[in-house]
């Protein structure tokens, strides 16, 4: 009687590669899902503390650690709203200030659903609004606050997710050339168009900013950014005049 060859896995088979890789595949995915779920809330949370800090920044708050920045952020921020094109408000009064407008990101901008945090700055009421734009590598973003006014800019400040170091990065490391924005107005004489702007050669500078040098096309962002986003909350700011 002949010996029967006992038949085990063929691992130099396709089959086997095969089966192999969907099955590592499949595990390898597991793991990064899982680990993405674990991580998430932290990550969330990271976020908001950045844009908490970001709108801190723009009312000249700096310097705060985590902790510190997040207690800030709940003291001065008194309200975030959602208002619409024509000045109304869809949304506000929710008790953490980062339920409404703070949930709202560019795409939102972009449809018209507008950001508005109502803050008190050693007694004085400010108003900050986010502004998105293009700068010469890709998305910019920033928050300007305004005085009560709503006319003159109490500070702003500015991000990028990636511009060139040294030049167009200038919108988000320079304090100093943020701090340029101070006092300057949002208007010159009609009120339906904004006059906020970065230029090269600076000729009103009651509401002008010199550009970054070397980066002009992210100072044109900026630029263009700033005309399109305050000029979204004009009846807004119309209204508090």
């Amino acid at each position: 009687m002949a010996n029967e060859s006992k038949k085990g896995l063929n691992t130099n088979s396709n089959s086997y590669t095969i089966i192999y890789s969907i099955i590592l595949v499949v595990v390898v995915a597991f793991l990064l899902a899982f680990v993405f779920q674990a991580l998430k809330a932290r990550q969330d949370a990271n976020v908001a503390l950045d844009k908490k800090k970001q709108i801190l920044y723009s009312l000249n708050i700096r310097g705060l650690g985590d902790e510190a920045a997040a207690a800030k952020y709940k003291e001065v921020v008194i309200s975030d709203d959602i208002i619409a094109d024509n000045g109304e408000v869809k949304a506000s009064e929710a008790k953490d200030n980062e339920s409404n407008g703070f949930k709202l990101g560019s795409a939102d901008y972009k449809n018209g659903q507008l950001a508005l945090f109502t803050c008190k700055v050693d007694g004085k009421t400010k108003y900050v609004v986010p502004v998105y734009g293009m700068g010469l590598w890709g998305p910019i973003s920033g928050y300007v606050a305004l005085d009560d006014d709503c006319q003159t800019v109490f500070g702003a400040y500015f991000n990028h997710d990636s511009e060139t170091a040294g030049l167009g990065a200038e919108i988000k490391d320079s304090k100093e050339w943020q701090e340029k924005f101070i006092g300057k107005k949002l208007f010159d004489g009609d009120d339906s168009t904004i006059a906020l702007s970065v230029e090269k050669n600076v000729s009103n500078p009651a509401t002008q900013v010199d550009a970054v040098t070397g980066a002009t096309l992210t100072s044109n962002g900026v630029r263009d950014m700033l005309k399109e986003g305050l000029g979204k909350y004009i009846a807004f700011f119309k209204a508090k005049k």
